[in-house]
């Protein structure tokens, strides 16, 4: 059998960024591989209601979106957390300090 290669599997490969291929690599390792296939698509520049219906794209979108942008709150509370837990070091350092002048 013979085949013939186009150029579009390079082009491909150059097409796809690190972090999308991270992405992709785990949306595959959980277990989500309808997501990956949706990944796959969209990176290279298909759409992928192109290949699957319309519903289940919008099913795998809705479960996904937790896991594409983590929610706000979760930001804030990284946020929050990482400042208290600087504030209360400064607190006990000054505390020190004020304890040995005392």
């Amino acid at each position: 059998m013979n085949y013939q290669l186009s150029s579009s599997p390079n082009n491909l490969l150059g097409s796809i960024t690190p972090e999308q291929l991270n992405q992709v690599i785990e949306a595959i390792t959980e277990g989500r591989y309808s997501w990956a296939c949706v990944l796959i698509l969209r990176f290279i520049g298909y759409n992928p209601l192109h290949y699957i219906p319309q519903r289940t794209y919008s099913r795998l979108i809705k479960e996904n979106r937790q896991v594409m942008n983590p929610p706000a709150s979760t930001k804030q509370k990284l946020a929050v957390n990482m400042k208290s837990s600087m504030n209360s070091s400064i607190h006990r350092d000054s505390s020190k300090v004020l304890s040995k002048i005392n």
